[in-house]
């Protein structure tokens, strides 16, 4: 599973970027559109867990974007952006299947708490944001990595893999998901910055935990096991 993907239409460009920097920064993939017509087209392949959507949008507006998704049976949770808290507007947007509204300018951390509401609503998340496997336990909102005695405060990347490798537990992930998924498909990471996190988090848990470890399968990429009777 690994993290949300969220679809971000916003056809002021600088702002997308640098909210979905933000976004990135907090454990969210996320693609952008710039236009009504491109979000839709997104939107339709029915591939996010969130949609946040902006309201005035150039060849086609976010509320005739979103009847559309409604109309076709998507029930991707959306957010709306208002350029005013206008009721009318937010009434328009309520009755055409938004599950909520922001009005600009908006802070980052108040977008945030609600895109954790709405995953908390649709069930992408653990109740308490936990992951176990054998005698360790990942809290990937406070980045927690627990065992039978003490804690370590994880980096974020650390985290983000050990996310990955405890929600595909028993499968080989490769390098290039792994890269993906932490730095992004368009990065220039490289196996080498992978091996770096694989030999940080393999650091931590062998002083935490006596049973989980990360493999390397060699021309495959890395596994979470349990070894038994350390």
């Amino acid at each position: 599973m690994g993290r949300m993907k969220l679809l971000y239409v916003e056809d002021h460009k600088d702002l997308a970027r640098a909210l979905a920097q933000v976004l990135r920064k907090n454990n969210y993939s996320v693609d952008l559109a710039f236009d009504g017509e491109n979000g839709l087209l997104s939107a339709l392949s029915d591939a996010y867990d969130l949609i946040v959507l902006d309201i005035m949008l150039p060849k086609m507006d976010g509320i005739s974007v979103l009847k559309r998704l409604r109309e076709d049976g998507i029930q991707t949770p959306v957010i709306l952006l208002t350029a005013r808290g206008d009721p009318t507007e937010i009434v328009r947007g309520l009755d055409a299947g938004a599950d909520d509204y922001l009005a600009k300018p908006f802070r980052a951390d108040e977008l945030l708490a609600r895109l954790r509401a709405l995953g908390r609503r649709r069930g992408q998340f653990a109740p308490d944001n936990t992951l176990s496997f054998g005698d360790i336990e990942l809290n990937y909102n406070t980045l927690d990595l627990s065992g039978t005695d003490q804690t370590f405060h994880l980096t974020l990347k650390e985290s983000q893999l050990l996310e990955l490798l405890l929600r595909n537990r028993g499968q080989a992930i490769p390098s290039t998901t792994i890269i993906e998924k932490l730095w992004g498909w368009d990065s220039k990471a490289e196996d080498s910055h992978v091996q770096v996190q694989v030999a940080f988090v393999r650091r931590k848990l062998a002083l935490l935990s006596k049973q989980v470890r990360i493999k390397t399968i060699r021309g495959v990429g890395y596994l979470l096991a349990l070894e038994e009777g350390d």
